[in-house]
């Protein structure tokens, strides 16, 4: 990913980052094995796809989303502008498994 990670709290069961995409970014599909990805935008809109079922989002500053371990998503700015957004993970161990599309 091209935009900035800003890390708050990193423990062995827990993240709590605030991410930044530069205009058009997407990160790949992925998915996590134990760790639920809680995402709540800041700034910008945020693009949550999700698969199992296709699924898509689309967050507001002040609004949040919850992925649970398992499920192949990805998250995306859309815009032009950069957006960001607070990415609190947890608990368990961290992992990111790419899945090809």
């Amino acid at each position: 990913m091209q935009g900035s990670d800003e890390i708050l709290i990193r423990t062995r069961d827990v993240s709590v980052r605030i991410l930044s995409l530069a205009p058009r970014e997407v990160a790949p599909w992925h998915f996590h094995r134990e760790i639920v990805d809680n995402m709540f935008c800041l700034s910008g809109s945020i693009s949550v796809q999700l698969q199992e079922p296709d699924e898509s989002l689309t967050l507001l500053p002040g609004q949040r989303c919850e992925v649970q371990p398992g499920r192949i998503h990805r998250v995306g700015n859309l815009d032009d502008q950069e957006a960001k957004y607070l990415l609190v993970q947890g608990v368990g161990e961290y992992d990111f498994n790419i899945v090809s599309s």
